[in-house]
């Protein structure tokens, strides 16, 4: 009940996941265009060679986009080289983000916002942000919206999405993709505020990261649970929910007497998760990141 009362709070309030504060000032992107200016929302994803759960993730999030913003034009990127190149020897043809907005700009339009379905800000986000810096010049505007997780406000709407398909009896495990990267605590984060919020039988691991495998799996030694659930913490269920997941880390779980079963769905097949990835977009839409450089150069010039 608890979490269903949060994700109606924050469904009642649209911009309960992002802060008009901090490095985020008001700015409305489409109410700054002038007549012949055009807008476009670039979906941007990992990708995935699975088509099933293509069509249930990234197909269904960027439909849910077209009916969102009604008043742009929404095209979609991806940002794996691996999976765009697979696709390519099957004939289907992926463009990445650099590559999707020099078309943008060679059909006309102006003003571009941008929206990931990566989970963290990470090595993703990252090389998204850099890979769109030379181009930024190009257009009057150009804009990214947050990722899935970016202000502790997100990590709550994130455990009120994903608690309702939790084990109803032993542990819950989220299997987060991970990072070698200090960004990986923000997985830590959410193991961290699971706990606080009460969900003491969910925990947290990561394939590639922090939490690991042996950490996640210590604290269940400690539960005395013996049932365990695991639920892929990405947007799609591809390469390792089926290897990672529901292969190695099942069978390793199993072998060690534990009773596995796996929650085999990508975050983006859930309805409240792609609801808060468009939230994220009407945000950014609304509101420009500050400069840093700029914010230091103007508290440089204030007087005491």
């Amino acid at each position: 009940m608890k979490h269903l009362l949060l994700l109606i709070a924050c469904l009642l309030a649209p911009m309960c996941w992002a802060h008009d504060s901090g490095n985020f000032k008001a700015s409305d992107l489409l109410a700054s265009m002038l007549p012949g200016d055009k807008a476009a929302l670039l979906m941007v994803h990992f990708g995935t060679t699975y088509n099933d759960t293509r069509a249930l993730t990234i197909d269904a999030i960027n439909q849910k986009a077209k009916d969102a913003f009604k008043d742009m034009e929404v095209r979609e990127a991806y940002t794996s080289r691996i999976v765009m190149r697979r696709l390519k020897a099957r004939g289907i043809e992926k463009q990445n983000p650099a590559e999707a907005l020099q078309q943008l700009k060679a059909d006309g339009f102006t003003h571009i916002l941008i929206q990931s379905t990566n989970i963290i800000e990470g090595i993703e986000m990252e090389s998204l942000r850099k890979d769109i810096a030379p181009l930024e010049k190009e257009f009057k505007d150009l804009r990214i919206g947050n990722p899935l997780l970016y202000t502790p406000e997100d990590f709550e709407a994130v455990i009120a999405a994903i608690s309702k398909n939790g084990a109803k009896e032993g542990a819950t495990i989220l299997v987060g993709h991970g990072t070698y990267t200090p960004a990986t605590a923000q997985y830590a984060m959410m193991d961290y505020m699971l706990q606080s919020k009460g969900y003491t039988d969910y925990h947290v691991g990561t394939i590639e990261g922090y939490p690991s495998f042996d950490d996640m799996e210590a604290k269940i030694k400690a539960s005395g649970v013996k049932k365990i659930l695991l639920m892929p913490f990405m947007f799609v269920a591809g390469d390792h929910a089926n290897n990672d997941i529901a292969g190695d880390w099942k069978q390793v779980l199993e072998d060690k007497g534990y009773e596995v079963s796996v929650f085999m769905q990508g975050l983006g097949q859930n309805s409240d998760i792609q609801d808060l990835f468009i939230d994220h977009a009407r945000f950014a839409a609304r509101h420009k990141m500050i400069n840093i450089t700029e914010k230091k150069k103007q508290y440089a010039a204030e007087k005491d």
